[in-house]
Formats: structure tokens, C-alpha cells, sequence
């Protein structure tokens, strides 16, 4: 099977080769190497069942509960955006798709990232970096460019960033994009959503500021290290921190003191990543292929790319692509961003444009060699 892309460690002159590489040599193979992997999934619709009169809006994330029984979502309130609504954009089904709980009414503007911590605690960033349309209704009634930490009772217990107060310091962020806590109770999140800053930060379980790698508003870089987009943020069981650079179209990938380890051009143009509690890396990607506009564009699009999810085992050497499960029907603009995979490896995908849940169920498991 064709596997591709590069992988390096950043050791002084070795870096530039590195990047060279992965730039110019990855993208061909790795296109190759998207029809020699099979996909033991069905696509399935309509799993969600949500209360009448409600639609579900663009998923930000997918989790499942420590439980096993139960998965969350977060969605924009039936809609792209929350600010406004009455509707709780965090909910809670069961495996049958029935929703059971939900709470979150009021809190957010544009929520995007999502993560449920080792403790079963709720992370939600606001995703709308100042200027983006997205984040205006949000600043002007007193919300948005902050990180909430809830309880399961829809409780706030914790807030990162100054509501509706941009900035790229210590104690600000610019539509923060994602969200991952460590198992000792570090903070990392990407800061933040396109047109805000191109940075990660990582915080101790207190909300003390502890490092940045990357920098502020128009700080959009190819180099190593530097970032155009930080889309998604996630962590393996060793420590390390994926994450997904959606406009350089790699996932860079750090240890727990922001030290550069690997670049990673296999995996398309990723806007959402999960990593499963065997290791395994789940790589949403709605872009590929489609020319995007504003500067710089030129490498943004990822020409002869195909959107799907891309599936790797962390644990292997080259964690090279081994399933790629392609969009499965015609393309209506913006695909796959966020998902999430349940106990049984099915997979939960929410796709932008057309403001759905996708459900893909693994009907050949002998098939997932990587599990």
C-alpha cells in the first residue's frame, strides 16, 4: 500500500529539509496513496433524534461519554451561530440517537471547539476572531473570544480570555478554535479561527499562562512552527499535541513544552482531528480541493486533494494514512469539520454547508487493521 508524506524531528539544518520535503514530495504520493486504502465504513443519516421543531446546525464537535453509552454534541444552535438564540447548543444522546440531556442556552456566540476532559468536564471555545462576521452579533451583546470549562449540569466552573476583549497576550485570545486538557490538568488551546492569531497556548489546570508557540494577528507563516489557521487542537496518550494547520494543510505535532517533533502533509487539509483511546487519528477534511479566497490562497486550496476523513495509527512509526473514507456524495462546498468516534469506532462527522451529522458506521471491522 502507497503511504506518503514526511515526518521529522527538528534538529538544527535537518528542519529545512524537513519542511521541503513534506511540501514537495508529500502531496504527490500522498494523492496517490488516497485510492490504495479501503474504507470499511457506510455512510448513514438521520441517527439524531432531536425535538420538534429543532434542526441540528453545524456540529462543532463530537465526544463520547466515559460511559461508553452516551455521546455528546455541539452544535450552533440549529443554525451557524448561537448569539441570540434560545437554543442549548450542548446535547447529550444516547447510542439510539436519543437526546436525553441539554443545557448551554445563552453562553456562547459562535462556539467551535469541543472537548470533555478525563474528569467528564465540558470545554467550549468561541471560534470568531474580531472582524469575522461570525463574531459580531456575539461582541456586541458582551460574549465571545473566550474558553468555558462546564460542569454536567451546564455550570460554569471556569473561563479563559476576557468576554467580547480580543487580543493576542497572555490573557486574551482571537476566536480560539479548540481545546485539549492534558490528564494532569494543563490547558492547550488554538488560538485561534481564520483571521485571528496563529498561535498555541498552553495554560496549568488554574488558568495560569504557561508558554505560546506561533504569534499574533497576521502572523500567518509556512515556516516550522509557525501556523495559518490552527483549525483544531488534540493530545495522544504520550503527551504530544496534534495540531491541525488547516491553511498550511499539515498537522504539526509538539510535546508537552511546545517543542516542534513532526510535520505531517499526509492528512490532507484537516479542520478537525480525534484521537481515540487506542491511538488512533481521525483527520476531518472539507477543503481540499477548493480554491479559497484572500490572501494567501495559493497553497490554501490543496489542489488534487479529495475530502474525506484520513485514519492513522499513532503508535506506528510513520503514523502513515491507512483508511480514507472519501466524501460520499456530491460536493455542495464546505465538507467535514469536526467529529468524534464512539467506543465502537463508529464515527460522527458534521459537515458545514450542509449543516448535518454524518454517521459512519464501521461494517467490516477486520477491515480496521489500525484498531
Amino acid at each position: 500500500m502507497l503511504n506518503a508524506g514526511r515526518r521529522g524531528s527538528v534538529l538544527g539544518v535537518a528542519v529545512a529539509l524537513i519542511v521541503l520535503a513534506g511540501l514537495l514530495l508529500g502531496p504527490v504520493a500522498d494523492v496517490q496513496a488516497q485510492s490504495s486504502t479501503t474504507n470499511p465504513y457506510r455512510a448513514t443519516f438521520g441517527w439524531e433524534k432531536m425535538p420538534e421543531g429543532r434542526v441540528m446546525g453545524t456540529v462543532s464537535g463530537v465526544f463520547p461519554d466515559p460511559d461508553g453509552e452516551h455521546l455528546w454534541i455541539l452544535d450552533r444552535c440549529g443554525a451557524n451561530q448561537c448569539a441570540g438564540s434560545d437554543l442549548d447548543p450542548i446535547m447529550k444522546f444516547d447510542l439510539e440517537g436519543n437526546l436525553v440531556d441539554s443545557f448551554g442556552a445563552g453562553l456562547f456566540g459562535f462556539p467551535h471547539g469541543f472537548f470533555l476532559d478525563h474528569e467528564g468536564f465540558l470545554w467550549v471555545t468561541e471560534g470568531g476572531s474580531h472582524g469575522d462576521s461570525r463574531a459580531t452579533p456575539g461582541e456586541r451583546i458582551g460574549i465571545g473570544h473566550q474558553v468555558l470549562k462546564l460542569n454536567q449540569r451546564g455550570e460554569v466552573v471556569m473561563r479563559l480570555g476576557e468576554a467580547a476583549v480580543w487580543g493576542d497576550d497572555e490573557h486574551h485570545f482571537n476566536g480560539p478554535s479548540g481545546v485539549v486538557v492534558a490528564p494532569n490538568g494543563d490547558i492547550w488551546v488554538s488560538d485561534g479561527h481564520r483571521g485571528g492569531n496563529n498561535r498555541i497556548v498552553k495554560f496549568s489546570s488554574d488558568g495560569t499562562f504557561l508558554l505560546a508557540v506561533g504569534g499574533g494577528v497576521g502572523s500567518e507563516s509556512k515556516e516550522a512552527a509557525g501556523f495559518s489557521d490552527p483549525h483544531d487542537i488534540k493530545m495522544d496518550s504520550q503527551g504530544r499535541v496534534y495540531v491541525a494547520d488547516r491553511g498550511n494543510s499539515r498537522i504539526q505535532v509538539f510535546d508537552s513544552e511546545g517543542d516542534l517533533l513532526y510535520i505531517w502533509t499526509h492528512y490532507g487539509k484537516p479542520s478537525g482531528l480525534f484521537i481515540d483511546h487506542n491511538d488512533i487519528l481521525y483527520a476531518g477534511d472539507g477543503l481540499s480541493g477548493m480554491v479559497r479566497q484572500g490572501p494567501p490562497d495559493n497553497w490554501r486550496s490543496n489542489l488534487g486533494w479529495d475530502k474525506g476523513v484520513r485514519i492513522g495509527d499513532l503508535k506506528t512509526d510513520q503514523a502513515w494514512v491507512t483508511h480514507f473514507i472519501p466524501q460520499h456524495d456530491e460536493d455542495v462546498g464546505a465538507g467535514i469539520e469536526f467529529l468524534g468516534v464512539d467506543f465502537d469506532g463508529n464515527i460522527y462527522a458534521g459537515e458545514v454547508s450542509r449543516r448535518r451529522l454524518v454517521r459512519y458506521v464501521l461494517h467490516r471491522p477486520s477491515e480496521l487493521l489500525v484498531r
